[in-house]
């Protein structure tokens, strides 16, 4: 059986997964939920020094359809609790429960983030998670520069408490190699890539913001590829722990942001989507997977595709030829290939869709969209016409 145990800000954790901050992890009772599952850890949903962030508006979730897709579109910021209330949920919580519970702290002022670092580690908590994420981008409302606000917040949280504290960094920044550079020399422990973004929907019928009437958080599938990137680029370039954050809807996506040298993995969407035991079936493919690769741990695989094993834009083979076929017997006319085809390289002659290799330029895009997989590239075979 293979061991997926691993270590996150110094804390032994019986599986990479951890329930990222959210209703979801608002108290004790969901807390159980989340170890229950199969979480390694989780980190309890955040404490605003701003009280109004403490009310949630009603409505405050909305699924989107788009295509085939949902996208999970929130406004919930804050634990409705205040500090006091707070810190005596993450004291029960660690004696209690037999996984680490991390508290997440946002602050507004500087003596806030001390107090409010202080008592989380007064109260027993293993770890803080500071979320110093502005969602709408590198400028923050008043102006400053999300760096900016960063750095502070990380000097105030570091000269108060000696646990380890991890950052929830926003998806932009000025510069996201620096901004780790900066954290890890200040003394930072571990980084969290990344917080959602901000977006907007509107209601076409009623031309106005939908749900709540103002911009609120996005998260899905689609929020998967990007964390993943930088999550490949930053692992490698720093002695922090680097937890991906972001899009994770399969054990295929928990196993590649592993691969990418995530060291944890948080999950929020997923459990809003699919419950609490979403945890189970990710764990499940996740031991599966090893089995049948040989790995006898996580550290046996992680990082294993990233910093130089990803190909920068300048080393990437470019113009090779490979030939593509299209199975005449599988093939249903259905000429969406012809029609989708960038380059105009597949031919219909009386119902018999060929390639034209003369001006084909093997992009593939013909094999992702044939719906019964009639088109075949390399050495996928199918029959030449």
């Amino acid at each position: 059986m293979p061991d997926i145990s691993i270590t996150y800000l110094g804390l032994k954790l019986d599986s990479p997964l951890i329930a990222a901050s959210s209703g979801m992890t608002r108290d004790i009772a969901r807390l159980h939920r989340c170890r229950e599952a199969g979480f390694g850890a989780a980190v309890m949903k955040s404490l605003f020094e701003d009280e109004t962030s403490r009310v949630d508006p009603a409505p405050c979730y909305s699924l989107i359809k788009r295509g085939d897709a949902s996208v999970f579109y929130s406004f919930e910021q804050a634990s409705d609790w205040g500090p006091e209330r707070y810190a005596e949920e993450i004291q029960r919580a660690n004696t209690e429960l037999e996984i680490p519970v991390i508290p997440s702290i946002n602050c507004i002022t500087r003596d806030g983030w001390r107090d409010y670092a202080k008592r989380m580690q007064d109260a027993g908590a293993p770890a803080i998670e500071l979320n110093v994420s502005c969602p709408y981008g590198s400028v923050t409302a008043n102006g400053d520069i999300a760096e900016s606000v960063i750095y502070r917040a990380v000097e105030a949280v570091l000269d108060a408490v000696s646990i380890p504290v991890a950052v929830k960094l926003p998806g932009r920044l000025t510069s996201i190699e620096l901004v780790v550079t900066e954290l890890e020399f200040m003394g930072v422990r571990g980084v969290v890539m990344f917080n959602r973004f901000a977006g907007l929907d509107i209601d076409i019928e009623n031309e106005r913001p939908i749900m709540h009437g103002g911009a609120a958080g996005h998260g899905g599938a689609f929020a998967f590829h990007f964390p993943m990137l930088w999550v490949s680029r930053i692992s490698p370039a720093t002695g922090m722990d680097v937890a991906a954050s972001g899009g994770t809807t399969s054990a295929a996506d928990v196993i590649k942001y592993l691969l990418a040298g995530a060291g944890a993995v948080q999950v929020c969407t997923a459990i809003y989507m699919n419950g609490y035991e979403v945890a189970g079936k990710f764990i499940a493919g996740l031991k599966a997977w090893m089995d049948l690769k040989g790995y006898p741990n996580v550290a046996a695989f992680r990082g294993k595709v990233s910093g130089g094993s990803v190909l920068g834009s300048s080393e990437i083979v470019r113009g090779q030829k490979i030939p593509h076929h299209i199975d005449v017997e599988l093939c249903i006319s259905c000429d969406i290939c012809r029609q989708r085809c960038p380059h105009e390289s597949i031919s219909n002659e009386d119902g018999v869709y060929k390639i034209i290799p003369a001006t084909c330029v093997s992009c593939g895009f013909c094999v992702q969209v044939c719906p019964v997989g009639a088109v075949r590239r390399g050495d996928d075979g199918g029959s030449e016409v």
